[in-house]
């Protein structure tokens, strides 16, 4: 049996399923693609998370898009992180190219070129279905996580929550949490010590400055109403296909505040709301998130530990986490430990450090008898890639160099006519896009902070009345008093009285 025929049977063996799974592309061996070694990843173990990685243009992107476009196909609902805008494309069928035919026959697959159903999110004043969260959804150990606060801090936004529940004082925005804040140690200082103990202003102004770091990179656009319903990311169309719900980040890549507040506070609303799944045949929606790097790199030990936690915990709920980044190392240990699909493009060594992190990346991957992992690596094309993956009893399947399948759709961003045409199209932007104000804390207190002052006012003008009337009583005696009572007065009187007894 020639090395050829030999890797074949590995591959077929390795990655044969019983249930429904998706076709990554073919294996290849000593730089050649072996027709119909397909690499198979099982829709029951697409859960267990996932990490694409790669060198700038080594065609992570392109990746995502395969992935997310067969899941599609198969019902599964997605939503995308787009920081670059080149996934819009993903609406519209691809042109097709003499290339992308001889790939497929290299593959041993037939090419159909299709679009999908897409909607477009947005976090900040791009087009798009707006994404919002109130500042109560979050709550105050959420809240105080993604603002970094010390533990008296965490107290203090506690207290606020705690406040504004027995109040019922709605928290919908950050001007409503500033203006609480501003309460606690100015108008309602002797009120909330009554209640809930002394706040420190110094404490209350650090939160506050805090507060304001976060609205410079945008999140007052974020935090408000009407707040996003995740069941809308779980839509499946008339023609049985999931959702692509792409998010435009293309104006928040200098914001990463922002993008994990937004994030974080996603995961925790999906987690919340979805129900247990146990061990099902396929996910119930699945999420990529690209450039990684963004969260982890600007996320507080406190909040490294929260996304730990969810991605240890989300998988119950038939949610799927994959991260798309340069390098596996920009991914913390115990993330990367959580994720069953790996999909390792090429990495360049040009430095020492390069090469370390080659030697690194290699160590994560099974190993395998017709390939030196760290050669590979280094030597992959682009739409090439290393992929281990789970089996559906959850082993890992044999680590395999992939020529993979190329996008069905376009492999380039909407025209600006196409993008309208698709907004037009959308039911969730009626739904979502009317800004809503209602009276909430801010106003509320406004308008009790104005009737304490107008009553202070009256008292104020009713006691320097009073004070006025006793001082003049006091002061200014009666004509006629004053006449009878004075000494010549008293002294004319005894004379006449002297002068009537003589």
């Amino acid at each position: 049996m020639s090395n050829k025929e030999k890797f074949f049977a590995h591959i077929d063996k390795g990655y044969t399923t019983k249930g429904d799974f998706i076709t990554m592309g073919a294996g290849m061996v000593d730089g050649e693609t072996v027709t119909n070694a397909f690499v198979k990843v099982p829709l029951k173990t697409l859960n267990r998370h996932g990490l694409i990685a790669g060198a700038t243009g080594t065609g992570k992107t392109k990746t995502l898009q395969v992935i997310a476009e067969n899941l599609s196909d198969k019902g599964i609902p997605l939503l995308l992180m787009d920081l670059k805008g080149d996934l819009s494309g993903i609406a519209k069928a691809s042109p097709g190219h003499p290339k992308i035919d001889e790939r497929h026959n290299a593959i041993g697959l037939p090419f159909e070129p299709k679009g999908f159903p897409v909607e477009i999110l947005s976090l900040s004043e791009q087009n798009g279905v707006r994404l919002r969260a109130t500042v109560s959804e979050f709550g105050p150990v959420l809240l105080s996580r993604i603002l970094d606060l010390t533990v008296t801090q965490e107290g203090i936004v506690a207290v606020v929550f705690k406040y504004c529940d027995d109040n019922k004082l709605p928290l919908l925005d950050l001007k409503d949490f500033k203006k609480v804040l501003q309460y606690a140690t100015g108008e309602g200082k002797k009120e909330f010590q009554a209640e809930y103990g002394r706040i420190s202003t110094s404490s209350t102004g650090t939160i506050l400055r805090k507060i304001i770091e976060l609205e410079q990179q945008g999140a007052d656009l974020f935090f408000g109403e009407k707040s996003f319903d995740v069941e809308d990311l779980v839509r499946i169309d008339e023609n049985g296909r999931g959702y692509i719900n792409i998010i435009r980040l293309t104006d928040i890549q200098d914001k990463p505040k922002l993008f994990s507040t937004f994030m974080l506070s996603l995961l925790a609303e999906i987690y919340s709301t979805f129900p247990e799944q146990g061990d099902s045949d396929r996910p119930e929606l699945i999420l990529f998130i690209d450039e990684a790097h963004l969260i982890f790199k600007e996320a507080s030990k406190a909040l490294l530990d929260q996304i730990e936690s969810i991605v240890k915990l989300i998988r119950s709920k038939g949610i799927g986490l994959y991260f798309v980044t340069q390098n596996p190392t920009d991914v913390p240990d115990a993330v990367l430990s959580q994720l069953g699909l790996k999909v390792q493009h090429a990495l360049r060594a040009f430095t020492a450090k390069d090469r370390k992190a080659i030697k690194l990346t290699a160590e994560n991957y099974p190993d395998s008898e017709f390939y030196d992992t760290k050669e590979v690596l280094t030597s992959l094309g682009i739409g090439e890639a290393l992929i281990s993956a789970l089996d559906e009893k959850g082993r890992p399947t044999p680590l395999a160099a992939t020529m993979l399948r190329a996008p069905m759709s376009r492999m380039d961003v909407l025209t600006k006519t196409e993008l309208e045409e698709t907004l037009e199209s959308s039911k969730l932007i009626k739904k979502y896009n009317e800004e809503i104000d209602r009276e909430s804390a801010y106003e509320i207190l406004n308008e009790k902070i104005e009737k304490a002052e107008k009553e202070a006012a009256k008292e104020k003008t009713a006691s320097r009345s009073q004070r006025t009337t006793t001082r003049r009583k006091s002061t200014r005696m009666n004509p006629v008093v004053k006449v009878l009572t004075s000494a010549t007065f008293i002294r004319g009187v005894l004379g006449v009285l002297k002068k009537v007894i003589r």
